[in-house]
């Protein structure tokens, strides 16, 4: 279960988030919506333990993320999240497939055992044959999609996304939004959406908007 109790963050004295609670369980996928500047991705960044809250709770499996530290919440998101950035972070020495199987490395698996199922996301997001190319010779919407693929390939318990379509055309965003949400299921993982877009929001099971009010829906 994914427990978030009344989280607040404030920059610069400015409020961002007041006090936003959710509470979801495993199999849950989920759209937040909202207007620009009312702290979508703030609450992302705090759900993923790249931020700490002023204020309030942050739970993944009763885990407290308060009450760890860093090179603790640091081995929480290596094993348990997938995080998809709007900044992509592939790393520029490692080809595609190495760049996917990423999260499989850090976790101590090795060879065929990491680089089967990388291959498998790259051909899943429509990339299977450019495994050996390098992010330099990569579009953005190519890029998005490697991202995708990384963030799923290790099957974590919480998926997060943040405009995951942005960079995409119509075609490749609906293949990674029938991805995300098909993994997420299957794996009966938690699953967090982000996005401007209401046609990418309905791929989610529940849509929720984020105000100053909080969340709803």
């Amino acid at each position: 279960m994914l427990e978030i109790e009344a989280i607040s963050r404030q920059f610069n004295g400015r409020s961002v988030l007041r006090e936003v609670s959710l509470r979801l369980q495993p199999g849950e996928y989920v759209a937040i919506v909202g207007e620009s500047g009312v702290g979508k991705s703030t609450l992302l960044n705090l759900i993923a333990g790249l931020d700490r809250p002023d204020g309030g709770r942050l739970a993944l499996d009763g885990v407290d993320y308060g009450s760890l530290d860093e090179d603790a919440l640091t081995h929480l998101r290596r094993d348990k999240l997938g995080f998809v950035f709007q900044a992509f972070h592939i790393l520029p020495h490692l080809n595609l497939r190495q760049n996917v199987a990423l999260p499989l490395w850090l976790q101590g698996v090795e060879g065929a055992a990491a680089e089967a199922p990388a291959q498998h996301l790259l051909e899943a997001v429509g990339l299977g044959e450019r495994g050996d190319s390098w992010p330099r010779e990569l579009s953005g919407g190519e890029m998005q999609r490697v991202a995708i693929a990384r963030a799923l390939v290790h099957r974590p318990r919480l998926v997060l996304a943040d405009e995951p379509t942005g960079n995409l055309d119509p075609a490749n965003g609906a293949r990674v939004l029938a991805l995300l949400a098909e993994r997420i299921r299957e794996a009966g993982a938690i699953g967090i959406l982000v996005t401007h877009s209401l046609e990418a929001a309905a791929t989610a099971d529940r849509v929720l908007r984020l105000s100053a009010e909080g969340l709803v829906g």
